[in-house]
């Protein structure tokens, strides 16, 4: 029997393509064909970050890529600019992906059954109409971290964003109460995307998220790397909402336990090298005993921040894995000054890029200094590890007040970043005090529960069951 070809479009950014392929690795070791769509330059990078090309595709499964219209000349180690990137998303893509999809549709080969694509490229709902193929959208967001998204327009309309002057970042206007969102609870208007914080109403990021997250309603199904028993209040809200049939499949990181197939195991998107010297480090430690360090793939800092957040490690008292991108610090070179790398060195350890999972996984971890990124968020739910959150960009400031105020596996460090509280928080969560040990009871409940999930007669497991259901049917017609 002929398998199904389901094509898959993320949102070109390392987050949005990681939850992706996770999605299409599932779909392929459940008898699909994939094709696997990145950009121009991410193709470029990704192939550049590994000694053997994660782009080698596996049988049935393969990548293409489309132009982005951004770099004539791509340089693989040019840090992709977002507000270019998003105008292309909006302006560009439509058009090389049609032109895709009809070399896909050659009769010599397998048409695509259904396209997967993220819930910020609304432009393949126009594409799949044309062939004729169901379009389900991946939320690379939270529940909560969608549904703040989605209420940007009533938000607006309302008056309340984008704030009106600077003074309201620092008046008292960000602890506004929001009450009236369905399904979510203690929230303020500093919990909402980042985005709010602009006084520009043309700001581009603004709109694009309001703009581009209303196109859910024109989608056939949204699937979220979330689980019914961590965000239950509002996935009952957006499914008593107009929006289409909602599938939880998360933990993603958890369910991809069971694909058991090497070729795709090899196949990652990274667009940094990642080095794996730091399991073995990790391997010499107690239990519990180290803090791991990781803004991901987008968040940057002074040079500044970068300095308090190092003195507040070193003055803790434990020790650390920090991953430090080239790129972190915003145009500067993401090197400590001598003296404080020597003494970082003392008590941890530096690399740029590292396995995330297996590190949150390993056993020597206690904690994780987060930006929050829903990935990363997701991940450490899955480990049992409790998180100190530096929320950066878009819905990590939603994903933050979630982890520290509603699940209680966490705590937040003021955005000025102070080496004391760097300190005082890693201190709080990695000793024996009674709110570290509160989190760390809290963090194995998420854990034990985000297992039961994706194991037999597990929800997310069960919905994983009924996306394929659907998708064989479109193909059988």
């Amino acid at each position: 029997m002929e398998k199904p070809h389901a094509i898959c479009m993320p949102f070109p950014a390392q987050g949005h393509i990681n939850a992706m392929l996770k999605v299409a690795k599932l779909l392929h070791f459940r008898g699909f064909h994939v094709t696997f769509v990145h950009t121009e330059y991410n193709s470029a990078r990704i192939g550049s970050s590994n000694e053997m090309s994660p782009l080698l595709a596996a049988d049935g499964f393969r990548f293409e890529s489309i132009p982005d219209s951004l770099l004539p000349s791509i340089n693989p180690t040019t840090k992709q600019d977002l507000p270019s990137l998003v105008l292309a998303v909006c302006n560009e893509f439509l058009s090389p992906f049609r032109d895709l999809m009809k070399r896909l549709n050659d009769p010599s080969g397998v048409p695509p059954v259904t396209c997967v694509s993220d819930c910020i490229t609304g432009f393949t709902l126009e594409i799949a109409k044309e062939f004729g193929i169901p379009d389900l959208f991946l939320s690379s967001f939270s529940a909560s971290g969608f549904m703040a998204l989605f209420h940007l327009k009533e938000l607006m309309e309302k008056g309340l964003v984008p704030i009106k002057s600077e003074d309201d970042l620092t008046n008292g206007y960000l602890d506004t109460p929001i009450d009236w969102m369905p399904g979510m609870k203690n929230m303020r208007i500093k919990d909402l995307p980042s985005f709010v914080r602009s006084t520009d109403p043309n700001d581009i990021f603004f709109n694009f998220s309001k703009d581009e997250i209303q196109s859910a309603f024109r989608a056939d199904a949204i699937i979220i790397n979330t689980f019914d028993d961590l965000e239950e209040p509002i996935l009952d809200a957006m499914s008593s909402s107009l929006l289409p049939p909602i599938y939880c499949l998360g933990p993603l990181t958890q369910a991809m336990l069971a694909v058991d197939d090497n070729q795709l195991e090899s196949i990652n998107g990274n667009m940094w090298e990642e080095h794996t010297n730091c399991l073995a480090w990790l391997d010499q430690k107690s239990p519990g005993s180290v803090i791991y360090v990781n803004f991901g793939s987008i968040t940057v800092m002074t040079s500044q921040h970068l300095v308090e957040f190092a003195w507040g490690l070193v003055k803790s008292g434990y020790e650390f894995l920090w991953i430090i991108r080239p790129d972190v610090v915003i145009g500067e070179s993401s090197v400590l000054p001598k003296e404080l790398l020597d003494e970082t060195m003392k008590r941890g350890l530096v690399t740029s890029w590292c396995p995330q999972v297996d590190v949150l996984e390993h056993a020597s971890i206690g904690g994780f200094l987060t930006h929050c990124g829903w990935n990363s968020t997701m991940e450490a739910l899955s480990a049992g590890v409790p998180m100190i959150c530096w929320p950066f960009f878009a819905d990590q400031q939603t994903n933050c007040r979630y982890v520290c105020a509603n699940w209680g596996v966490g705590t937040e460090i003021d955005v000025r970043v102070k080496r004391e509280e760097v300190g005082e928080r890693i201190r709080e969560m990695m000793g024996g005090g009674k709110k570290g040990e509160e989190m760390r009871k809290m963090a194995s409940k998420w854990k034990e529960s985000a297992s039961r999930t994706i194991s037999p007669g597990g929800k997310s497991l069960e919905n994983f069951e009924k996306v394929v259901k659907l998708l064989m049917k479109e193909k059988d017609g």
